[in-house]
Formats: structure tokens, sequence, C-alpha cells
């Protein structure tokens, strides 16, 4: 493999990787509040598929546990001031529950 080859695909894997960890996951509501007393991240209710909530709502208890598409009741963490710009097939990410 060529130098500039390697180089290109090591800094691809580096933006993945960077990507990828800066998606919010909380396993449970102290999590949660962790993550949210950094100030980097919001609860976005409306925008989590099926069982990739992050903490309870709707009906379930934590992380996970969200039995459908787009729940306005489950929450997904995601960076601030990004919510309520995220559509989705029932319109966009709400700050509050519904």
């Amino acid at each position: 493999m060529s130098a500039t080859k390697s180089l290109t695909v090591a800094a691809l894997a580096g933006a993945v990787t960077a990507a990828l960890s800066s998606f919010a996951f909380a396993a449970g509501p102290a999590d949660t509040e962790a993550m949210m007393a950094k100030g980097d991240v919001e609860m976005c209710y409306g925008v989590a598929l099926k069982g990739q909530n992050d903490c309870a709502g709707g009906g379930h208890s934590c992380a996970g546990h969200s039995t459908a598409d787009y729940d306005p009741a489950s929450f997904k963490l995601v960076a601030k001031g990004t919510c309520t710009t995220m559509e989705t097939p029932n319109g966009m990410g709400m700050l509050k529950s519904s």
C-alpha cells in the first residue's frame, strides 16, 4: 500500500472514530444526569428508534426499552442545539415530551 493511501485510510479511520464517539448513549438516570450536567447534550423526544432510546419514558424503565420508532415520550441525547432541527416521519424533534 502506498504511503498516500495509508495516510488516507488512517485519516478516514480517525474521522469515523471521532464521529462515532460524538454520539451520546446513557445507560441509566445517573448517566443521563451526568451527561446533561456537562451542558453539551439535550434530551430530544420523538427521534429515537425502537430500542434505541436513552433512559426512561414512554411506559418503560430505561435505555433501549422503547417499543416504537419516534415515540414522542422517549428521548435520545443529542448535541445541544440540534434537536429541533431533526426531521422524522412524524415531524421535528422536540425538547419536551408530548
